[in-house]
């Protein structure tokens, strides 16, 4: 795993991602820990050429999904996944902190901070996301009890899974520590269902059964309020992110039709955002 060719130099600080020799770190404590994460064998250094990077094992399956959520291969996958995501993500919750490198600390307001950064930084009005940000300023949660492990891009598309459903969870570069609800909210945000919007569990199932998979696998008990708080807070996040990617292109800053494309994206967000807040009052 390394960053594609043409990744503009300081892109993955910007991003608040982490570097590679963390994220190799990260697996590797996650690996170690039984959690559902492909084995890392070495890291890459630079005699090698190749720039920073690790190389990890081959684990089966696909991760496009469009092809998990409609393919007949995957008809009987589709029942479990669901769940599987829930049991696998109280595995991740449980990992050892001590056995991670250094990670930053993000609770709820640490976030909200980072997306009234990007937001500000836009320069132009953003009404819907103004209304969400002042929304979840108001109403957010209490710090989480016992800071763990959190994924951070934990959602459909960002694991493999085979016709017995997932094999390996991948993409770990924003993983931090903090409240571990936040995975669960991020999972459901409507544009990881991928058009399956009648099933908020990523595509394949609903909240509840999630959340049973979860509490049953040991992640401790799901308060509706704060999952709800943590996919409106996710809903923003993905929508003020495609503005940031569409920003890149529009200033000039890193010409890229498909980051152009991604701008088209946050309207969607927008009317999700408001169904979202009309329901949490």
């Amino acid at each position: 795993r390394r960053d594609p060719p043409g990744t503009p130099k300081g892109e993955r600080e910007r991003s608040a991602a982490l570097d590679r020799a963390t994220e190799f770190g990260v697996l590797r404590a996650a690996f170690a820990g039984g959690a559902r994460a492909p084995e890392v064998l070495f890291e890459l250094v630079p005699g090698d050429g190749l720039g920073e990077g690790f190389v990890m094992r081959r684990v089966a399956g696909t991760a496009i999904a469009r092809k998990l959520l409609r393919d007949p291969p995957y008809a009987q996958a589709r029942g479990k996944i669901a769940g599987q995501l829930g049991a696998i993500l109280a595995g991740i919750h449980a990992i050892d902190v001590a056995t991670l490198p250094p990670l930053a600390e993000r609770q709820a307001a640490d976030q909200i901070a980072s997306l009234r950064g990007l937001l500000d930084a836009l320069g132009y009005a953003q009404p819907v996301f103004e209304l969400a940000l002042a929304w979840l300023d108001r109403r957010k949660p209490a710090l989480a009890a016992r800071p763990t492990l959190v994924h951070g891009d934990y959602r459909t598309g960002n694991y493999l899974a085979d016709e017995s459903g997932v094999t390996a969870i991948l993409d770990w570069e924003g993983a931090h520590l903090g409240d571990p609800v936040e995975d669960l909210g991020w999972l459901c945000v409507k544009s990881w269902r991928f058009g399956a919007i009648d099933k908020p569990a990523g595509g394949f199932g609903s909240r509840e059964a999630l959340w049973a998979a979860y509490e049953r696998a040991g992640g401790g008990t799901v308060d509706p309020a704060r999952a709800h708080w943590w996919e409106v807070f996710g809903t923003a996040r993905w929508g003020i992110i495609c503005h940031t990617q569409a920003h890149k292109h529009l200033s000039g800053a890193q010409k890229s039709m498909e980051l152009a494309s991604i701008g088209r994206r946050a309207v969607e967000t927008e009317v999700d955002l408001l169904q979202l807040l009309k329901a949490g009052g």
